[in-house]
């Protein structure tokens, strides 16, 4: 992946994520972790090679496919991005109203979601009257109303304080283990790394530099990754 002013932003990264893994994104600023989950989300194309995600061919995509390709993720950002002017019910049910389900499922599947993160007294409020914690279940759950094939979390703990941190983790992980979805987490973080153990990709300088289970610190080639 480059950019117009010749930019090399990612380079021969070669990787396979299977359905139900669940998959750490790691590296220092600049690494490339942003420009991959941009990819991943069709913001940009891949300059050259191949890149496919929930048996959609991103790299000659049609522009007006893009919006079906995202039907099948849900995303997580790290500062929620709530629309503050809708209601905690208006904001899980806005995906669902973009693909045009019936008013009848909307109301059943946003009660049922708010219901179970312990919400649903809060249906009829608005973000900025909520507590941390209570937005990002906001954000989890719209992330979860179209049942999406693939979660991506882009750096979803860099702002909050270790409670909530541990909030969205195990939310990451029950939809992982009980609702099989594959799960991919970008993040600096290196606690979440060490704690969950769990398949850490690490990216260095736009290259693949690892790829195993658990976390046993950087792994940066001897060159600097620049001919790794």
């Amino acid at each position: 992946m480059a950019y117009p002013d010749g930019t090399v932003a990612l380079r021969d990264v070669s990787l396979k994520i299977d359905d139900g893994e669940f998959v750490f994104i790691v590296g220092a600023s600049g690494a490339g972790k942003t420009t991959l989950t941009k990819l991943l989300l069709c913001e940009e194309r891949v300059s050259s090679g191949i890149l496919e995600v929930n048996s959609f061919h991103l790299e000659k995509m049609r522009s007006f496919r893009i919006p079906y390709l995202r039907r099948t993720m849900g995303v997580v950002f790290q500062d929620f991005r709530l629309f503050p002017n809708k209601t905690v019910y208006e904001n899980v049910a806005f995906p669902m109203q973009v693909i045009g389900e019936s008013g009848k499922r909307i109301r059943n599947t946003v009660t049922y979601f708010l219901d179970q993160v312990g919400l649903g007294d809060k249906a009829g409020s608005f973000p900025h009257q909520l507590s941390g914690g209570e937005q990002q279940r906001v954000a989890f759950v719209r992330a979860m109303v179209n049942n999406p094939k693939l979660i991506i979390a882009d750096e979803p703990t860099g702002s909050i304080d270790n409670d909530l941190r541990d909030g969205l983790m195990d939310m990451l992980l029950q939809a992982n283990r009980s609702g099989k979805k594959t799960v991919i987490v970008v993040t600096h973080d290196t606690d979440l790394l060490y704690r969950y153990r769990k398949r850490t990709i690490q990216l260095h300088k736009g290259r693949l530099v690892s790829d195993q289970i658990g976390f046993e610190g950087y792994a940066i080639p001897a060159n600097g990754g620049e001919n790794a």
